[in-house]
C-alpha cells in the first residue's frame, strides 16, 4: 500500500478539506442530456480516436455496446466529487482516458461514456470521508447505465470496461446488473483494469481464463517486473495475462504481443511488452519511452497493451455472436 500511496500522492496537487456532506456536492448530471455523455454513438467525439491506417467502421454497423467508466483525474476542487458542468475537468477527461482508454473498443462496439460526479483521489485515503464520496460517484454510474439500458441499449450485448476508479465502481455495476440476474446472459466480458478483484464478489461472474469465453472478466494491475508492491488497492486475487489472456504464470515474451500505444495514434509500439502474471498482478518488461524509470505502471495499465485488448474484443465480440446466432 505504501507504493500506491506514494505514486498517489505525487499526483495529488491538494487535499479537500472538510467533511463529505451530500448537499455540498455539485448538481446531479441528468443522462437525458447528451452533454453529460463524454462519448455516444453516431456523433463525434473523443472515443472515436483511430490508430493509424485505420479506417472508421459506422456505429450502425457494430452489434454489441461498451460502458465505460473513466479513472479518477478529479484531484483539485472544493468539493468530494466533481462537477461534471466543468469544462476544464471535463477536456482533460475526454483528451486522456476517453482518447486513449475507451477508444480501444471503438472498432467493434458503439461507445458509452457517462459524466459523472467522480470522487477526488483523496477519497481512497480518507477512510471516514472516502467511502461516502465512493458511494456518492457509483450512484451517479448506476443511473447512467439505468438510463442506457432503458433508452440506449435495446436488448444488445453489453462489454463493461473501466480503469482504476472507474473499476472500483465497474465491480459493484457488476454486483447489481449482472451477478445474479438475466443480464449475465448478454455480457460479452467485463474489462475491469486496475483495481483490486477478489474471486469471492460474485456468486456467478468468474475470472476469463481463455481468449473468447464470454460471459467472465479480466483484470490486471501493472508493475515492474521485479518489483514488489507489497500491499496496494490496485490488486487483490485476481489477475488475467493480457497476451494469453489467461492466468497462468508463465512469463510471456514481448514477441507475443500485438503492442503498445502511447500517446501518438500514429505509432504504434509493436512487441514491446513482456507480461507475467506474478502473486495478484502483473510484472511487465516494457521497451517504450517515457515509462522506463517507472516501477508502479498503473496509468499506462490500457496503453501497454492496446493493440492486444482490440484484438480481443474483437475476437470475444465474434466468439459471443457466434455463440448466440
Amino acid at each position: 500500500m505504501k507504493s500506491f500511496l506514494l505514486f498517489a500522492l505525487a499526483l495529488l496537487p491538494t487535499i479537500v478539506k472538510g467533511q463529505f456532506n451530500p448537499k455540498d456536492q455539485p448538481a446531479a448530471p441528468d443522462y437525458s442530456l447528451a452533454k453529460n455523455w463524454s462519448s455516444l454513438p453516431f456523433r463525434v467525439d473523443a472515443a472515436d480516436q483511430l490508430p493509424g491506417g485505420e479506417q472508421w467502421i459506422s456505429d450502425s454497423l457494430k452489434n454489441v455496446d461498451v460502458f465505460y467508466i473513466y479513472p479518477t483525474i478529479y484531484r483539485k476542487g472544493k468539493t468530494w466529487n466533481e462537477d461534471v458542468s466543468n469544462e476544464k475537468l471535463n477536456k482533460s477527461i475526454d483528451s486522456k482516458p476517453v482518447r486513449y482508454q475507451a477508444s480501444v473498443f471503438n472498432a467493434s462496439c458503439r461507445v458509452y461514456v457517462p459524466r459523472y460526479r467522480q470522487a477526488a483521489l483523496m477519497a481512497f485515503f480518507d477512510q471516514t470521508n472516502g467511502p461516502l464520496s465512493l458511494e456518492f460517484a457509483y450512484q451517479d454510474v448506476k443511473r447512467a447505465f439505468q438510463y442506457y439500458l432503458d433508452h440506449y441499449n435495446n436488448g444488445r450485448p453489453i462489454i463493461i470496461a473501466s480503469h482504476s476508479q472507474g473499476t472500483y465502481h465497474a465491480r459493484k455495476l457488476l454486483k447489481e446488473f449482472f451477478d445474479s440476474t438475466d443480464l449475465r446472459k448478454r455480457l460479452v466480458c467485463a474489462y475491469v483494469v486496475g483495481y483490486g478483484f477478489d474471486e469471492n464478489m460474485y456468486q456467478n461472474l468468474k475470472p476469463c481464463t481463455s481468449a473468447t469465453q464470454t460471459g467472465c472478466y479480466v483484470t490486471w494491475a501493472s508493475f515492474k517486473a521485479g518489483f514488489s508492491p507489497l500491499r496496494s488497492g490496485l490488486y487483490n486475487t485476481v489477475c488475467v495475462n493480457p497476451i494469453t489472456w489467461n492466468r497462468d504464470t508463465i512469463a510471456v515474451d514481448r514477441s507475443k504481443s500485438m503492442g503498445a500505444l502511447l500517446l501518438d495514434f500514429n505509432h504504434e509500439y509493436k512487441q514491446a511488452c513482456s507480461a507475467q502474471v506474478h502473486g495478484n498482478y502483473l510484472w511487465v518488461k516494457a521497451r517504450l519511452p517515457f515509462i522506463r524509470g517507472w516501477t508502479n505502471l498503473h496509468i499506462a495499465d490500457y496503453n501497454l497493451f492496446w493493440f492486444d485488448i482490440r484484438k480481443n474484443v474483437r475476437d470475444r465480440v465474434e466468439a459471443f455472436l457466434k455463440k448466440s446466432s
